[in-house]
């Protein structure tokens, strides 16, 4: 879908819906001013040939494309913006490119057919048009502009409550017990992996709006209250990467109580080690009384010479039995220390 929005000189205005961009064109020579908004299905590789068409000679468009996120290129008499726009669909956030160009009275905004955020504004863009129709030229783009940030921005916040959404979601599974621990901490990862990407989101449009909010370009009004307008939307911007950053400070708090979990599920698996091994002990030492009786009687030593040393038998059976207590005093260390644990 396609669309163009006039405002002649004698002040009547124009909506053209679905036409070919020659069209579009043609009735922009004689306007005050109009916005063309172009959607394209690879508009990386059709929006060089959409500059072309509509007269941009001067923006280097691969220069354009090719920023991270943002792109800002002022040639004096022609304007090339690239803002972020945000789509997040089963917790997968897609990045999609907003290209907006100005040159003289001529708004051209173009993005891929899989975003739509300036529709709700094209519904109500002829009444607008009316508003600023006494407005001089600089002053009608940078009106525009300013809204078309604005309702690009809108959108992308939206989707930080969808984020929201799913961080509590797995907050909650946190106390789930049923819930394998390992999954929870992949969600968690995966969720701040997102967070990172949508705060980059955020500072490539502050960048823009920062490069805007001072009236540096030619295209742009030098009327401080129409600048402070900019600077509104840059003080949004920062608020919502203050919650956003607060937001994955409470996610990396969530790593940490998984990694507090796994921590105490490794001790409770040594202790249980522990115990096992103590009560192995217990048994072996055990045994060692019929063992060592069963060794003596066997050699002969109750014969001949040696059964002048009767007493050594009783030594023996008495330094057995005092090791077969010392580990269970040790077993039930243990499991006393399991048991306050």
């Amino acid at each position: 879908m396609s669309f163009c929005i006039i405002l002649n000189q004698d002040g009547r205005i124009e909506r053209l819906v679905d036409r070919p961009l020659e069209e579009y064109l043609e009735a922009v020579r004689k306007a005050s001013v109009a916005w063309i908004d172009y959607s394209t299905n690879d508009d990386e590789h059709e929006i060089e040939l959409i500059a072309q068409t509509a007269g941009f000679s001067k923006i280097p468009i691969p220069k354009l494309t090719t920023g991270f996120y943002s792109a800002y290129e002022d040639y004096d008499t022609e304007l090339g913006i690239m803002l972020p726009s945000v789509t997040v669909k089963i917790e997968k956030m897609t990045v999609h490119p907003l290209f907006i160009l100005i040159r003289e009275n001529l708004v051209i905004t173009i993005h891929s057919e899989e975003i739509n955020r300036l529709l709700r504004f094209s519904r109500y863009a002829q009444q607008f048009f009316k508003r600023i129709a006494s407005e001089s030229t600089m002053d009608k783009i940078t009106l525009m502009l300013e809204r078309i940030i604005d309702e690009n921005n809108d959108r992308n916040f939206e989707y930080l409550r969808e984020i929201e959404m799913h961080g509590d979601a797995i907050s909650r599974s946190l106390i789930e017990e049923s819930l394998a621990k390992k999954k929870i901490a992949h969600d968690i990862y995966h969720m701040k992996h997102v967070l990172i990407d949508y705060l980059n989101v955020l500072w490539a449009s502050k960048d823009v709006v920062d490069s805007l909010r001072y009236g540096d370009a030619d295209l742009i009004t030098n009327d401080e209250k129409l600048l402070g307008r900019i600077g509104i939307l840059s003080d949004n911007i920062d608020r919502h990467i203050e919650l956003t950053e607060q937001m994955s400070n409470v996610l990396s708090s969530g790593l940490e109580v998984m990694q507090s979990i796994y921590n105490n599920q490794l001790q409770s698996l040594n202790n249980r080690f522990a115990l096992v091994t103590a009560y192995l002990t217990v048994l072996g030492t055990a045994f060692l009384v019929p063992n060592t009786i069963a060794t003596i009687a066997g050699s002969g030593i109750m014969e001949g010479t040696m059964a002048a040393q009767w007493w050594y038998l009783p030594l023996l059976i008495l330094s057995t039995i005092v090791a077969t207590m010392t580990s269970l005093l040790w077993v039930l260390h243990v499991w006393k220390k399991k048991e306050d644990d």
